[in-house]
């Protein structure tokens, strides 16, 4: 790709979807919110509603007055930049395939979704219950993953198919060894990182879950929730194209904005993994 044929639009909308191919933990979050981020330190607001109540209806008789609903306020800051600015020489760019800048976009692209991954992974302490397995085993993994899923169900998500578990590949190891039947189909198959389904609920491998050590025992804090739980709205501000002052040579850098809340911690089970 010459310099002259760079179109920003064109790239962004590129590695956007690039970006979109390789997210797990963003892939899994709530993303209605992005809006209209220009620079770091804005804030998006996602607004909400407090429950609605049910009463008995009595046949000819009024109904009470409607109830007002409470509202509330989250802010989700914008409160991370990340930025990549690579060149390729003319002489690499002349010797190698036509698509090399492509390549090294989708490059590009794959550090950015790594590093947002793990941001959003780092959220793991705001979960609203935390459940804490000791020996994992591939015996007894199973049966966690369906205590977590239950505590989400005691908390009123009745939906499996809206809860997600993500597990580091050491667990999901586990899983596999399990033997456990873990359906699957097409749709599945083509997520990003998913090995399955257990009771509804899909399972995600990402090599960006957190581990801790924790009383000389590395600890595995994987979740198991609800797309709404965690809100993350991002947005690729620059994106230039450029010939380097000193040097024969194609660049192009980029400025990445994101930010994650946790929005409904309640709907969030961190399972923090000791391994047998």
């Amino acid at each position: 790709m010459a310099i002259t044929n760079f179109i920003p639009t064109v790239w962004s909308e590129n590695l956007y979807r690039a970006l979109d191919k390789q997210y797990i933990a963003v892939a899994n979050c709530n993303r209605e919110f992005e809006g209209d981020i220009r620079e770091q330190g804005n804030v998006v607001k996602i607004c909400g509603l407090g429950n609605v109540s049910v009463s008995k209806y009595t046949k000819n008789v009024n109904m009470s007055a409607p109830e007002t609903l409470s509202d509330n306020v989250r802010e989700l800051a914008i409160d991370q930049a990340k930025y990549f600015n690579f060149q390729i020489d003319d002489v690499d760019r002349v010797q190698a395939t036509p698509r090399l800048m492509e390549l090294a976009m989708k490059n590009a692209a794959n550090a950015l979704a790594n590093d947002a991954d793990a941001y959003v992974y780092k959220l793991y302490d705001q979960a609203g219950i935390t459940l804490n397995v000791s020996a994992a085993s591939e015996s007894n993994i199973v049966n966690t993953l369906i205590s977590a899923r239950t505590k989400l169900h005691v908390n009123n998500v009745a939906d499996p198919n809206d809860i997600v578990i993500e597990v580091s590949p050491e667990v999901a190891e586990l899983i596999l060894k399990a033997k456990v039947n873990l359906s699957s189909d097409n749709t599945e198959i083509l997520e990003t990182g998913c090995i399955g389904s257990i009771a509804g609920c899909k399972i995600f491998v990402s090599n960006n879950i957190v581990k801790t050590e924790i009383d000389s025992s590395i600890k595995h804090q994987c979740l198991v929730r609800t797309k709404r739980a965690i809100a993350f709205a991002e947005q690729l501000s620059e994106i230039d194209a450029y010939r380097p002052e000193l040097r024969f040579a194609d660049a192009v850098k980029g400025l990445h904005l994101y930010g994650a809340k946790v929005v409904y911690p309640n709907e969030m089970v961190t399972l923090s993994v000791a391994i047998a």
